[in-house]
């Protein structure tokens, strides 16, 4: 009898679900969520799972631009604390990023 393997199913976010009004605010947002948390775990050294994201070249600069600043806020975050003035200077490059995300993709970025 061979050995039970889980399949690891790939992470995948759609940037263009938004444009073709397949993301729904609920569980489209929550799942989209879901999957930049995974993402966010693997960058700073959790388990590297396989991920594939879809949208024009412009959407996925921006969600790579702004996911790279929740990565340094968290960071700062976890090192300086919340009332450092690197940890407020990484949430306000965080801030313009979202701003610049949302602007482009119509989508709104999961997390606050």
């Amino acid at each position: 009898m061979e050995p039970a393997h889980a399949e690891i199913t790939p992470i995948v976010i759609d940037l263009d679900a938004a444009k073709n009004g397949d993301l729904e605010e609920g569980f489209g947002i929550f799942q989209m969520g879901a999957g930049i948390k995974e993402l966010l775990k693997m960058m700073f050294g959790g388990s590297a799972l396989p991920v594939s994201v879809k949208g024009s070249r412009d959407d996925i600069k921006a969600f790579a631009r702004t996911l790279g600043k929740e990565k340094k806020y968290i960071g700062a975050y976890r090192k300086f604390g919340l009332n450092d003035p690197r940890t407020f200077k990484n949430k306000f490059k965080l801030n313009k990023s979202i701003k610049d995300f949302k602007k482009k993709t119509g989508l709104k970025w999961p997390f606050k």
